[in-house]
């Protein structure tokens, strides 16, 4: 077993593939088939414009993660980037709330899995006789030991469960173009509220939910090959990858739903579940659906979002800001006790079998890091000007204070336990910083420098870098025209009228 000092770096094993599948793997889950998928039930087919602008207030702050995911590659993302940028105490609580970010989303992601995991078998007449609670502690307690063992399973396990969601997907869009009723989108029905129970800028921020995330795989920069390449080719890619999936799977989610059952998704544990057996679509079509949803969608964020979050932890405590403990890495090269603790502590939110509570939590964080990071690209330009960025975000000193106003704003569209379990959260944070801080005030720094990192490497194949080249286009062509699709099908019926 090795310490902070015998194994100052992490392993780069991932290219631009898995930083893909990471960082939407992190995103395509629990909001989009849970929580985003109730705000199908207030807005019927206006929740496009609700997607449009959740993706159109991601896509300025990714350009700078780029920016600065390209700069910095190291483990922890924006603990990093704000800790150099603003100051120590800025970076603790980016991190901190990063953390309780993505473990919340894994908790609701394993209750999800549970929801579905129970639809696949009552596709077919099954109940099973466990819990919600039970299911999604074995599932998390597995992703634990799978992310132990080594970044390469956890890369290849990632990939697996992107591509068979994708797969079953477009199966599964297939399958039920019979059911489509494209009137529905052409004219809401009259019983959908008028003004609902959330404004717009509420509902903007559910589905928002659905995008946040979409940095994550600036988390594992120590971890990620040729990052100055492939760090921002992932996050030019990442949040239109996420808008194409959320968009495709609301209109069908509305196509399929009939008008008197569209307002009882609002309240769903399983909006698309729930919709295909209001519209009598059962058997197979619902057991793929299922399939697709919890061994796909919902194991693909699990597995990043516990992958990731370690990273954090691990990044803090080798800074000497959390409990050195977390720094400890084994024979896998990955961080174990931040790892486990980070499961166990996935596991008591669980607990709580509440993911409204889990979504209002998550988002605080969400929203509070992500102002943080976007300021820190800010103060980067100011305190750190000659740092060299292999990429740079266009209109900086606009661009980033503007997106700060945004998420500020949509914290006030927040419940008042969100605020009050988030707060709570920040000074647990923040108290253990300063002992910490105080406690290793003399301890030697022992985070790596870009060199000893490996991220200053770059490929010196030409038929290596003609490959890298040759899959980030097919990616770009593949994206465009999934998210072009999209919107297509939204005019389709106002077409068709």
């Amino acid at each position: 077993m090795s310490d902070i000092n015998s194994s100052p770096a992490l392993k780069r094993s991932f290219g631009m593939r898995e930083a893909v599948t990471i960082t939407a793997g992190s995103v395509i889950g629990v909001g989009l088939f849970t929580v985003g998928s109730n705000i199908v039930g207030l807005m019927g087919p206006s929740v496009i414009f609700a997607t449009i602008v959740a993706l159109l207030i991601s896509v300025y702050p990714a350009l700078l993660y780029a920016e600065m995911g390209a700069a910095l590659p190291y483990a922890g993302g924006t603990y990093q980037f704000a800790s150099v940028g603003i100051g120590r105490a800025a970076g603790v609580l980016a991190g901190w709330n990063f953390i309780i970010s993505l473990v919340a989303v894994t908790g609701g992601e394993a209750l999800a899995f549970s929801y579905y995991f129970k639809t696949l078998f009552s596709a077919f007449g099954v109940t099973l006789p466990f819990s919600d609670v039970a299911i999604a502690v074995v599932v998390t307690a597995g992703f634990i030991i799978a992310n132990v063992c080594g970044v390469k399973i956890a890369g290849r396990l990632q990939n697996g469960f992107m591509f068979f969601f994708w797969g079953v997907a477009v199966i599964w869009f297939l399958t039920m173009i019979p059911n489509i009723n494209l009137p529905s989108f052409v004219q809401a029905p009259s019983f959908l509220p008028k003004e609902g129970q959330m404004s717009f800028a509420a509902s903007v921020c559910m589905i928002w939910w659905c995008f946040a995330g979409f940095e994550a795989c600036v988390a594992m920069g120590e971890e990620i090959k040729y990052p100055r390449i492939n760090i921002p080719r992932a996050l030019f890619l990442a949040p239109f990858v996420v808008f194409a999936v959320n968009a495709l799977f609301q209109w069908f989610l509305i196509a399929i739903t009939p008008a008197e059952s569209l307002a009882a998704l609002a309240t769903a544990q399983a909006p698309y579940a729930d919709a295909m057996k209001a519209a009598g679509i059962l058997g197979l079509p619902l057991a793929l659906l299922a399939a697709g949803v919890a061994f796909g969608g919902d194991f693909s964020t699990m597995n990043a979002a516990i992958a990731t979050i370690p990273r954090y932890l691990f990044t803090m405590a080798r800074d000497g800001v959390m409990p050195s403990v977390f720094a400890k890495t084994c024979r896998f090269q990955t961080p174990h006790v931040a790892i486990i603790t980070l499961g166990v502590l996935t596991m008591a939110l669980i607990a709580t079998d509440s993911l409204i509570y889990i979504a209002s939590l998550s988002l605080f964080a969400d929203l509070l890091y992500y102002v943080i990071g976007i300021l820190a690209a800010w103060a980067l330009r100011r305190r750190r000007p000659n740092l060299q960025r292999p990429y740079k975000a266009p209109l900086v000193t606009i661009g980033a204070p503007v997106s700060a106003l945004i998420y500020l704003y949509m914290m006030t569209q927040l419940d008042t336990n969100a605020f009050i379990t988030g707060v709570i959260w920040c000074v647990l944070g923040l108290a253990i910083y300063f002992y910490c801080s105080r406690h290793n005030a003399k301890a030697e720094n022992a985070t790596p420098t870009l060199e000893q990192t490996g991220a200053l490497d770059m490929p010196q194949d030409s038929v290596e870098i003609a490959a890298m080249d040759r899959e980030y286009l097919v990616w770009k062509v593949i994206v465009a025209a999934a998210c072009i699709l999209a919107l297509l099908l939204y005019a389709l019926p106002y077409l068709c009228a």
